[in-house]
């Protein structure tokens, strides 16, 4: 991770801003700079601020304050300046580590929160904590699990895993929902209601223990990773969270209990399968129509940067963990998939 104090200016300007912006469109920003200075490219992360935070809000006020009714408050996004609030004061008068473990239970259960972004954006505080604990890095792990718990929302008809199936076999018997318009939260809704969907995340194998759990994790993030390259067309920036969740979510382990590992495992693959229904394409394309992998993951990389969308960064980061696991170059070529199938960021 760069010393320089970069990714701590970053926050600092970015936590002027709020959590959504144009009514409920994820804030990306904290999470593409974190990637962007852990990767190498801290020289262009206030030049790429400088274009992306044109288009953020201020961040909102608070109503009253989050108590005992904190259950009611999960899910409202009406107390998202309370939610900022309340965790903007656990962060600074507890150690982090205990504030996650007693919040990460109690938020799992609801990881569809802003289309998965609130696990996301928790994922990359938590791994810039992992390297150096400061005070803007704390701001933004507050700033995450404000947001997640705002935007709460379970992912419906998802049981704990109890099959047979690999990530990459289970992802591949996701069924999808019948009315593929509007927006997510339309899509998700269509979950309890199709077809072979609640069997379909009951297909994947149980995780056994936390060891096993972190590697289906890690295999889980492989797959969809892989997927992307071959499925993207169904939605080129929806369905890279399927990809970018379970990777948040492994990168938070280190940091929580091994006993809640597994959980942990189960909330993310009902996230990527719920992302894979919604989104998912009648088909996969092949052959001709799929790019070439980039000579390294260093090209890869830097060709997400010189793109500039936000999701492509995120998938850029992602992939070069998938790369470094499994030495697959699909993993890469989906970065140029991504690179081609959406909006470069205009400066």
């Amino acid at each position: 991770m760069d010393d320089s104090g970069t990714l701590e200016e970053a926050f600092e300007r970015l936590h002027r801003t709020g959590p959504e912006f144009d009514g409920w469109l994820s804030n990306h920003g904290p999470m593409a700079v974190e990637s962007m200075v852990r990767r190498g490219h801290a020289r262009e992360v206030h030049r790429w601020l400088d274009a992306y935070t044109a288009r953020l809000e201020e961040a909102p006020g608070g109503t009253r304050a989050i108590g005992d009714d904190w259950r009611e408050a999960l899910g409202d996004p009406r107390r998202l300046g309370d939610w900022l609030r309340f965790f903007e004061r656990e962060t600074k008068e507890r150690p982090w580590r205990a504030v996650l473990e007693e919040w990460w239970p109690r938020l799992l259960p609801g990881i569809a929160a802003g289309a998965t972004h609130g696990v996301i954006r928790t994922g990359h505080a938590v791994h810039a904590l992992l390297e150096l604990e400061d005070g803007p890095r704390l701001a933004e792990l507050g700033q995450a699990l404000g947001y997640w718990a705002a935007r709460w929302q379970p992912v419906a008809g998802a049981a704990p895993p109890s099959g047979t199936e690999t990530p990459s076999g289970a992802l591949a018997g996701v069924p999808r929902v019948a009315d593929q318009s509007r927006d997510i939260d339309h899509r998700l809704r269509q979950l309890a209601g199709t077809g072979g969907w609640e069997p379909s995340v009951a297909a994947l194998a149980p995780a056994s223990g936390a060891g096993e759990a972190r590697d289906r994790l890690a295999a889980l993030a492989d797959a969809a990773t892989l997927r992307y390259l071959t499925h993207a067309h169904g939605s080129p920036v929806m369905l890279i969270h399927s990809a970018t969740a379970p990777t948040a979510v492994l990168r938070t382990l280190p940091a929580l209990p091994a006993s809640l590992w597994v959980p942990s495992l189960d909330a993310a693959w009902a996230a990527a399968a719920a992302v894979t229904a919604a989104y998912g394409p009648a088909g996969p394309v092949t052959g001709r129509e799929l790019p070439a992998a980039p000579g390294s993951a260093q090209e890869a990389f830097d060709r997400a940067v010189a793109h500039g969308d936000e999701h492509v960064i995120k998938l850029a980061d992602t992939a070069l963990d998938v790369y470094e696991r499994t030495a697959d170059p699909d993993a890469l070529a989906a970065v140029v998939r991504a690179s081609r199938s959406i909006q470069p960021l205009k400066a």
